[in-house]
């Protein structure tokens, strides 16, 4: 007796129906694990990338943090004895001028920390890899679909 084989071609890909269910589940297991460590590598290059500019800014921050914290000391103190300077003869005019202070430094660390949080959650993640990973979703929705 003579063994008989079939193939065709699907999309310039020449598929064999001799091949085995547990052979193509094994082809389609190694697939996915090298598209799930391609998009890995990717991730953790753009993670480096990332940490690599933070340690190169990092001393630079921390200077200017520094030095902007001594400015704001002195210009708030400044604007203290301005302030007390409007309730003459008044002996509590330099708490006075420390409330109101006091009172417009934590509505300026507000709106800072407003703008921060919304600055965090614009762009918390890799952007170039989320678009990355849409796209794939998209494409291996449509071979699903073609192929069902």
């Amino acid at each position: 007796m003579s063994e008989v084989t079939s193939s065709h071609v699907v999309n310039e890909v020449r598929v064999d129906d001799d091949r085995s269910l547990g052979s193509i589940i094994a082809e389609i297991k190694d697939e996915f694990k090298e598209f799930v460590n391609t998009r890995v590598r990717v991730i953790k290059a753009e993670l480096h990338e990332t940490l690599g500019a933070a340690k190169t800014a990092l001393p630079l921050i921390l200077s200017a943090l520094v030095l902007g914290f001594i400015a704001v000391l002195m210009f708030s103190l400044a604007i203290v004895v301005l302030l007390a300077s409007a309730f003459p003869g008044n002996p509590y005019a330099f708490f006075y001028g420390f409330v109101i202070m006091g009172g417009i430094l934590i509505a300026t660390a507000a709106l800072a920390a407003f703008f921060a949080v919304n600055a965090f959650r614009s762009g918390a993640f890799p952007k170039r890899t989320v678009e990355v990973l849409k796209e794939d979703r998209i494409w291996l929705q449509t071979e699903a679909r073609s192929h069902s």
